[in-house]
């Protein structure tokens, strides 16, 4: 009876455990994707990876075994402490004051347990930021013959881990040997005590036997405890950061209610726009920008890396918010709309494009928040000149996306694809065409200009790029230096003032020569 009672409490607890890791996982992933991607910039991803695998792992142990364990000898201890006191009050007492101080030691190698916990994970997840890293640019190490060097960062970290289990070890030696010490000294007490109760005729050997027996059960099931509530505080410590990210407030974005507008036009306008990083709130970004897009206008973006261009269409996203100023969509601010609806009518293309493993059709369908059949991707392909490439792969459009399997062109004009399809208002190429051969590049270019010159798709389109011969026929060209803007003007203009832009003009012609 009492095996099937322990199976049925231990099946329960098995049940709870896996909904609470269930439970714990989804909050912990709802509450990252939730955050702003200023947290991102600040932590990394093996980080976040390990707190969502090994840290909720570590976790279940508690209501799966620890608790489980815990609740059982708590119910022994409990019932051998009170017919150990229906015994013999002053043996049970004397037992009492050995188990409590075998408690406070416990107690205290719990809090141990917990602080090494928490460093043991820490390590752990640094560890795998260092492996992630390597094995993601594994071809760079392997030119650069530094697996040595990478061997000798990962091993840091293990030799920390390794010192942290050390002292482990040696605070559950020290656990042990005060244990046995102590469950020793209570036989000790009980035989000297109960001899000289029998001798004076106050109890019988029967008795004493019988206290043996169950002060015998009443150490060990205190020592089991101990056990369990040490690995239960090596959890509760392995977990504080997976709390502390689940108790993060959501962004604001997520959490407020903006306007939905029934109608985008596309007018874009930055009013005294200046912008900080909060890991470098000394260094300005983008100090005092003010322009203006007109709906249908082709603008396009340029100057030297770190001039504040990718910023600049960063904040039009929402991505971060201005430090200073104001950006007004359709004469809206840009917070006061819902960002959701909001960026449901942008398509946005980034310099690296990231794919996801999923086949080629669902990548170009990614994010598409209307019915889109198979002819709309295939004609968003044909847009962004990857139909063709697309066919000759082994599987068509439902070939898996593989890192090895497509350059960076391909990938470019994949992402270029997935912008069409979701018809925006606002179109946003950063650095769209910096992986494509001329004459993909000169494709795209052919489709700039036929949805600028079309009348059913008048889009605004904010380019960036350092290749300048994409952006010539651009409606106007915006030069940034310094995170301001120092020229505004067409190609032709431009050049007739002499500035930053023809001398970038010049130092790209010099290269091609």
């Amino acid at each position: 009876m009492q095996v099937e009672i322990f199976g049925v409490r231990g099946c329960c607890f098995g049940i709870a455990n896996m909904i609470l890791v269930k439970r714990m996982r989804e909050t912990l992933y709802q509450s990252l994707l939730s955050q702003d991607i200023s947290f991102f910039d600040g932590e990394t991803v093996g980080d976040l990876t390990s707190r969502l695998g090994a840290d909720c792992q570590q976790v279940s142990r508690v209501i799966g075994n620890d608790l489980n364990l815990i609740l059982r000898n708590a119910l022994q201890g409990a019932g051998s402490l009170i017919y150990l006191l229906i015994l013999s009050l002053p043996l049970g007492l004397c037992t009492l004051a050995i188990c409590s101080t075998l408690s406070a030691i416990m107690l205290i190698y719990g809090q141990y347990q917990k602080k090494s916990a928490k460093l043991i994970q820490e390590y752990t997840a640094s560890a795998n930021e260092v492996a992630q890293e390597t094995f993601s640019l594994m071809r760079t190490v392997r030119v650069y013959g530094t697996e040595k060097q990478e061997l000798k960062r990962y091993s840091i970290w293990l030799e920390k881990m390794a010192g942290i289990s050390l002292r482990q070890s040696a605070a559950y030696g020290f656990w042990n040997w005060s244990f046995n010490t102590l469950y020793h000294s209570t036989q000790v007490i009980a035989v000297l005590i109960g001899g000289m109760s029998i001798l004076a005729g106050q109890t019988t050997a029967e008795q004493l036997t019988k206290f043996l027996l169950y002060s015998e059960w009443l150490i060990y099931s205190t020592w089991w405890i101990g056990d369990n509530l040490s690995s239960l505080m090596q959890s509760v410590g392995a977990s504080e950061k997976v709390f502390q990210l689940m108790d993060l407030p959501a962004s604001d974005q997520f959490t407020s209610k903006g306007s939905k507008l029934q109608r985008l036009l596309g007018c874009v306008e930055f009013h005294n726009v200046s912008f900080y990083y909060s890991s470098r709130p000394t260094v300005a970004v983008l100090r005092h920008v003010n322009l203006s897009v007109q709906p249908g206008e082709v603008v396009a973006i340029v100057g030297l890396s770190g001039s504040g261009k990718s910023t600049l269409v960063n904040l039009l996203l929402r991505l971060y918010e201005p430090t200073n100023g104001q950006i007004l969509v359709d004469g809206f601010p840009i917070q006061e709309l819902d960002v959701k609806s909001f960026r449901e009518k942008v398509g946005y293309v980034g310099q690296e494009p990231r794919l996801f493993r999923m086949d080629i059709s669902s990548n170009i369908r990614y994010g598409c928040t209307r019915n889109v059949k198979q002819e709309d991707v295939e004609w968003a392909a044909r847009q962004a000149y990857a139909h063709e490439f697309i066919l000759s792969l082994p599987d068509g459009y439902q070939t898996l996306v593989d890192d090895d399997l497509l350059s960076g062109g391909q990938k470019q004009r994949i992402a270029i694809a997935r912008a069409i399809l979701r018809d925006p208002t606002i179109l946003i190429l950063d650095e769209a065409t910096s992986a494509l051969d001329a004459e993909s590049e000169h494709n795209i270019k052919g489709v700039l200009r036929a949805e600028r010159s079309s009348s059913t798709t008048k889009r605004t389109i904010l380019v960036i790029a350092h290749r300048l011969s994409t952006i010539q026929a651009a409606d106007r060209i915006v030069v940034m230096d310094g995170g301001q803007i120092v020229e505004m003007g067409k190609h032709s203009e431009l050049l007739l003032r002499d500035g930053l832009y023809a001398r970038l003009i010049r130092r790209q012609a010099d290269a091609v020569a």
